[in-house]
């Protein structure tokens, strides 16, 4: 018994390993989507508020989704990453901000 678990967590390891750059990427991913999807969703397409946040629910839930109309800026914030998308005008619609 103590074999196999030794061998899964082996073998845990050396996934985790060839996979190093991804797992790293991932907090990422969670609040850039967020942030841009929930731009588009706002301020391309013109849906509402609440529309817009249940369209871009995670599975992982966000620790910010905040929007300034005025700026047409949001901001979201996931895994301790933080993330700004920003409506860049009707033929751009919106981006990531650095």
């Amino acid at each position: 018994m103590k074999r196999i678990a030794l061998l899964l967590v082996v073998a845990l390891l050396a996934w985790a390993w060839h996979e190093r750059q991804a797992l790293a990427d991932f907090p990422g991913i969670l609040s850039a989507y967020s942030a841009k999807e929930y731009c588009s969703c706002r301020f391309v397409m013109g849906f509402d508020q609440a529309y817009c946040r249940g369209y871009v629910k995670q599975w992982l839930p966000l620790g910010l989704l905040e929007e300034d109309g005025a700026a047409r800026r949001v901001t979201a914030e996931g895994l301790g990453r933080r993330s700004l998308a920003a409506w860049q005008g009707a033929r751009a619609g919106c981006r990531l901000l650095p």
